[in-house]
């Protein structure tokens, strides 16, 4: 079931992650095109952006897209550098002439920085706790911050995303646990009420 949900929160981010084509990016994930679409304008108005992802692939593709579309170098900040590498990245991101637009892990980077630089956050997929994302976000609201910051998360429609949205309605700023407990709601359902929550309907 984990694996289920896995690959359909996936899906919502490019189709090509769980198809494996991922030669052409643009113009097969809405999300991708909106977040594109964010990321020239603040390219255009000189606004340092973060994007948030929970998937180390995600990020890579991320990485791989903005390099094509913009022609700009974009730092991926995740679990898999070590100390020094993080710390690099970071000081690189605050400095005067830093990358304007930095990837990050949701977990790797999403406490114990300070990216005041930043002025726009883009969280990219859905955790199943809010207060995680709203710990990411805080990375930029942070003491030195002198500009208004925009938080953006997007969300697949008529998808599970729209699901873990709703949780977070329900349970805002909840501990870390909500993170076990929320998968674990959706685990324990019977089949029929799973499949109805999976089984999101268009409505015209």
């Amino acid at each position: 079931m984990l694996a289920v949900l896995t690959s359909l929160k996936q899906v919502c981010n490019h189709p090509g992650l769980i198809t494996d084509d991922l030669g052409e990016l643009s113009g097969r994930s809405g999300k991708l095109d909106l977040c594109t679409d964010i990321v020239a304008n603040n390219l255009e108005h000189d606004s340092p952006t973060l994007v948030f992802t929970q998937y180390r692939q995600t990020g890579e593709l991320l990485v791989r897209h903005f390099a094509e579309q913009f022609g700009v170098s974009t730092p991926f900040f995740h679990g898999g550098l070590n100390q020094e590498q993080r710390a690099d990245i970071v000081r690189r991101f605050q400095s005067d002439d830093g990358p304007k637009v930095l990837v990050l892990s949701l977990k790797a980077g999403g406490t114990g920085l300070t990216l005041t630089r930043a002025a726009d956050v883009i969280h990219f997929d859905r955790w199943w706790n809010p207060a995680v994302e709203a710990q990411a976000s805080d990375r930029v609201h942070r003491i030195g911050q002198t500009r208004t910051v925009t938080v953006t998360t997007l969300t697949t429609g008529t998808t599970v995303e729209e699901h873990i949205a709703a949780m977070h309605n329900r349970k805002s700023a909840l501990s870390d646990t909500a993170d076990i407990s929320s998968v674990a709601e959706l685990t324990r359902l019977d089949d029929d009420p799973l499949i109805e929550i999976l089984r999101r309907k268009r409505v015209n």
